[in-house]
C-alpha cells in the first residue's frame, strides 16, 4: 500500500470536491496494510497481507444523497466516482432526518501511530507464532493462535472546509492452549498501539498455565458468587452496555436510560459509586482519531459515568438540534477507572469465589433491564481462601451489567482490551463482583 501523506491526500479531496456538482460533498479515504499469521495444532495455517487504499464520496442536492467508492485515484476514476455517486443522490428519496455537511472542526491530534508497530514484517509475524508453538511445545500442549497489525491512514474532507488527515498503527493477539486430551483450556488475549509493548511469550505463558491448571474440571452447583472478572471478561459484558447510551435510544423508551413517563436518566445513579468511566482520544494507552469517522465532528474528552452517575448520552446531529443539545463526535474508546491490584492480588484478598477467564457466546434477553446471557470459558477456577483452589466447569450465566456495577467489591488495576483497529478500544480493570448470577453448568471447556 502506498500510505498516502497529507499533501497528497489533501489534493485527491480538493480534486474531488472540484468536480461536485452538488449542493455539498465530502470525502473520505482510508488505507491500511493489514498483516496476519494464523496457526492451529502447533503449526501455521495461513498468513496474509492485504493492503487497500478506498476513497468513498458523499453528496447531496438539498435533502437528496448519494453515497459511492472506489479504489483508483487517477483523474478520471476519481469523476466517476463522483457522478455516480450524484445520479444515485439524484435518485434517491429526500431524507427528513438529513442534516448538512458540517462547518470546520478542530482536530487535535492523537498518538495513534507507532513505528515499531508500523515496521512489523512477515519475519516478525512468525516469530510470533513460533515463539507461541514452541512454548505450547514445551509443556506438551496444544496451541491455535492469530496474530494480526494494521498500519494505515485516514483523512476526511468537505465542501465547507472541514479537513483531517492522520496515520494510525495497532496489533492484536489471541492464542488458545489445549492439553492433548481437549479437557483442559487456557486462553490470552493482548491489544497493542506499540509494538513494544506486546510481549507474546508472557502472553503464552498465561494462556499455557491457565490450559495445565484447568484440567479434572469439578462441577459447583449454579447460583449466585462472589466471581474475579479478568479484564476480557468484563469487557465483554460492559462492552455491550455503552451501545445503549444513545440519547435517541433512551428518549423513545428503547433502552435501560430510558425514564418511566418519557425523557432519559441522565444524572441519575444508577451504579456503584466506584463506577468511573470515560472517553478520552488522546489517552497515551488507548489513543483513537480524534473525530468520528461517520459524521466527521471533533471528538472529546467525556465523562460517560461519574461516581455512579449517568454523565453523558451520545447525540447525533439530528437528535441534538431536535432536543436541542450539542453534538460531538461518537466515542472510539471507553477508560474505566480501578485501583492498583492485580487479578492475583484480587485472588489473595477473596475468601470464597470463582475466577473467569473469559466470557463468550453472549446475547441479549431483555434490552430495558440490559440482561444478557452467555458462557464461561479457557480457564473458570475456585477460589477459597485466598488461593485457587481446583478448576470447575464451566458455567452458563444470566447477568445485567447493570447490577454487576452495583455489586462491585474491588477494582484492580486497568489493562488495554481491543481489536486490531484502532477504532474502538477499552482500558479496563479486573473486577471482583458478589453476588454473580449461574444458571447452569456448561462441558465444554
Amino acid at each position: 500500500m502506498k500510505m498516502l501523506t497529507q499533501e497528497e491526500a489533501k489534493r485527491i479531496c480538493d480534486k474531488v470536491m472540484s468536480l461536485s456538482r452538488a449542493d455539498e460533498c465530502r470525502v473520505q479515504i482510508s488505507g491500511n496494510r493489514n498483516g496476519n499469521i494464523r496457526y492451529a495444532r502447533n503449526a501455521v495455517s495461513t498468513a496474509g497481507l492485504i493492503e487497500n487504499t478506498q476513497l468513498t464520496v458523499s453528496v447531496a442536492f438539498g435533502k437528496k444523497q448519494g453515497t459511492a467508492s472506489i479504489n483508483e485515484f487517477d483523474e478520471k476514476s476519481l469523476e466517476k466516482v463522483v457522478r455516480r455517486a450524484e445520479d444515485v443522490a439524484r435518485l434517491a428519496p429526500e431524507n427528513p432526518e438529513f442534516q448538512p455537511a458540517i462547518k470546520q472542526q478542530d482536530y487535535k491530534a492523537s498518538a495513534t501511530f507507532s513505528d515499531a508497530t508500523a515496521a512489523i514484517d512477515p519475519e516478525y509475524r512468525a516469530e510470533v507464532a513460533a515463539a507461541s508453538i514452541n512454548a505450547a511445545k514445551k509443556q506438551g500442549l496444544v496451541a491455535a493462535g492469530f496474530f494480526s497489525d494494521t498500519t494505515g491512514f485516514e483523512t476526511v474532507a468537505n465542501s465547507n472546509g472541514v479537513f483531517g488527515y492522520q496515520t494510525l498503527s495497532n496489533l492484536g493477539f489471541t492464542v488458545t492452549t489445549r492439553t492433548e486430551d481437549g479437557r483442559g483450556s487456557g486462553w490470552v488475549t493482548r491489544s497493542a498501539n506499540d509494538a513494544r509493548k506486546f510481549d507474546v511469550r508472557e502472553a503464552s505463558e498465561i494462556a499455557i498455565e491457565k490450559a495445565v491448571k484447568s484440567v479434572d474440571a469439578k462441577a459447583l452447583e449454579p447460583g449466585r458468587y462472589t466471581v474475579i472478572l479478568e479484564p476480557a471478561a468484563t469487557s465483554e459484558i460492559i462492552g455491550r452496555m455503552f451501545g445503549a447510551f444513545d440519547a435517541r435510544q433512551a428518549d423513545e423508551g428503547r433502552s435501560f436510560l430510558a425514564k418511566k413517563g418519557g425523557g432519559n436518566r441522565l444524572g441519575e445513579k444508577l451504579f456503584d459509586e466506584q463506577v468511573n468511566i470515560w472517553a478520552d482520544p488522546w489517552n497515551p494507552e488507548v489513543p483513537v482519531l480524534p473525530w468520528d469517522s461517520q459524521a466527521m465532528l471533533a471528538r472529546e474528552r467525556a465523562d460517560v459515568i461519574k461516581g455512579g452517575k449517568i454523565a453523558s448520552l451520545d447525540y447525533t446531529r439530528y437528535w441534538a438540534e431536535k432536543q436541542g443539545q450539542r453534538a460531538v463526535g461518537r466515542h472510539g474508546n471507553m477508560i474505566m477507572a480501578g485501583g492498583g491490584k492485580s487479578t492475583e492480588e484480587l485472588i489473595a484478598s477473596t475468601k470464597k469465589g470463582i475466577l473467569v477467564t473469559r466470557t463468550w457466546y453472549i446475547r441479549m434477553v431483555d434490552p430495558q433491564s440490559l440482561l444478557l446471557t452467555g458462557l464461561t470459558r479457557d480457564g473458570t477456577f475456585y477460589i477459597e481462601n485466598g488461593k485457587i483452589k481446583h478448576p470447575i466447569k464451566n458455567f452458563r450465566f444470566n447477568e445485567s451489567p447493570v447490577s454487576m456495577l452495583n455489586n462491585i467489591d474491588e477494582l484492580g488495576k486497568p489493562v488495554v482490551i481491543g481489536g486490531d483497529e484502532v477504532r474502538y478500544q477499552m482500558l479496563i480493570p479486573p473486577m471482583k463482583v458478589r453476588d454473580f448470577n449461574f444458571t447452569s453448568l456448561s462441558d465444554a471447556v
